[in-house]
């Protein structure tokens, strides 16, 4: 019995330990995403550039799903609750977040999203009843600060109200999203999940290239598009979004939204690391910040990630 008992333990300790190795993966995917996006960002708008991601990514994941799944799972899909889902809480989420990144840095952009877990917490103290911790309160202080020493920003910055509004409102309807996929959308399988939400993203991207075409003229077509454009957006549509959102839901399937969503903090460091690499210089106050931050949303999880280490805390 014990013998059993322990190669049962060590199965699932195995079983853990993969799942967090393919939610690693899945951030690194999606950190390479901000340095492409940074390059593309010289040459295109930020309306072009999610527009043609939102198209490469949805036939890329489209067509997996019709591989492994077959065309009865694309028929009995919810595709309409799927497609407003992906449409607000990641369409509009991601486009306000590379619009935080075309006036900060891919940096700041990734900080932004380590909070994610943060806002998930939120939504759940208002629409499920969560009770608010000292831990979440503490955390909150920490990530504010450790966002503001990130960016460099000081009061007298006129963008910094445009790129608090941009960056939270993102964060808060991509966490939305994660939430309604998960609530609204069971019995579906990992990819078809990805996939209707994938849909949506496309939809919104489609109309909001639509809207700026014809009344704010801000869409521009580069004097051409090389192949370093192809490379960097399939870098960014195929590996930062669409490889890395199914190993994505898959990681949140296996280890739980919670758990999965704390490797988001990682990111930053993800990012910089891969700006270093190809030739950036290190800044310190990001790192610093980035650090600030990632303690913070630890500790505002603290409650929910460590609920049986607190039964042992100190009065």
């Amino acid at each position: 019995m014990s013998s059993s008992s322990s190669n049962y333990t060590n199965s699932n300790d195995s079983g853990v330990l993969k799942s967090n190795f393919i939610c690693v993966f899945s951030i690194i995917f999606y950190a390479m995403g901000f340095p492409a996006a940074e390059y593309l960002l010289d040459d295109w708008d930020v309306v072009s550039i999610i527009a043609a991601r939102n198209i490469f990514a949805f036939i890329l994941i489209f067509f997996t799903w019709i591989i492994f799944e077959g065309f009865h799972e694309v028929k009995v899909a919810k595709w309409n609750k799927g497609f407003w889902i992906g449409a607000i809480g990641f369409g509009i989420g991601s486009f306000f977040i590379l619009m935080l990144q075309s006036i900060t840095s891919p940096v700041i952009a990734a900080l932004m999203i380590a909070t994610m877990p943060v806002a998930a917490v939120c939504l759940e103290i208002f629409l499920d009843g969560r009770k608010l911790t000292r831990w979440f309160l503490f955390g909150i202080v920490l990530v504010l600060i450790g966002g503001f020493i990130a960016s460099g920003a000081n009061f007298k910055n006129d963008s910094i109200g445009l790129a608090s509004f941009l960056g939270i409102t993102g964060v808060v309807l991509f966490a939305w999203g994660s939430r309604a996929t998960v609530k609204n959308l069971s019995g579906m399988s990992l990819l078809g999940k990805v996939a209707v939400t994938t849909s949506g993203m496309l939809g919104s991207a489609f109309f909001v290239y639509f809207i700026c075409s014809i009344f704010f003229e801000i869409t521009k077509t580069p004097p051409q598009i090389t192949l370093e454009h192809l490379g960097l957006l399939i870098i960014y549509s195929c590996l930062a979004i669409g490889i890395s959102q199914i190993l994505w839901i898959k990681s949140v399937a296996q280890l739980g939204i919670g758990l999965a969503s704390f490797h988001l903090n990682a990111a930053p460091f993800y990012v910089m690391l891969i700006l270093f690499l190809i030739g950036g210089s290190w800044i310190w106050n990001q790192t610093i910040g980035a650090i600030i931050v990632i303690i913070g949303v630890i500790l505002a999880q603290k409650k929910s990630a460590n609920k049986k280490a607190e039964f042992f805390e100190l009065p």
